[in-house]
């Protein structure tokens, strides 16, 4: 059975969390996923990966509870997409709700 790696996101100040989701996402193998722990619904993220991974993942909500949102995200293709996060990093990770909180 294959081990899935959960990440926290909520110790990570905002510009971080968005830039550590890409990086686990885009050193999975096809097939393989990771978890995400975050704090609030993950809106932002899941409009980034639609437009910078399209078609090359797979968004699962395993649990919505207040301060405590488990996301599967699972790589389903191979490459095809360019491997950069483009969000300035200065200003918070997008223009989701998490953007400009610690």
């Amino acid at each position: 059975m294959q081990t899935t790696t959960t990440y926290d996101l909520r110790p990570l100040v905002p510009a971080q969390r968005h830039q550590l989701a890409f990086q686990a996402f885009d050193a999975l193998a096809a097939g393989d996923a990771f978890e995400l722990i975050n704090d609030h619904e993950p809106r932002g993220l899941l409009m980034q990966f639609a437009e910078q991974r399209p078609n090359a993942f797979e968004w699962q909500v395993m649990q919505a509870a207040p301060g405590a949102w488990r996301i599967r995200i699972a790589r389903v293709s191979g490459d095809g997409f360019a491997k950069t996060v483009e969000a300035d990093l200065d200003e918070g990770c997008c223009s989701c709700s998490c953007s400009g909180r610690g």
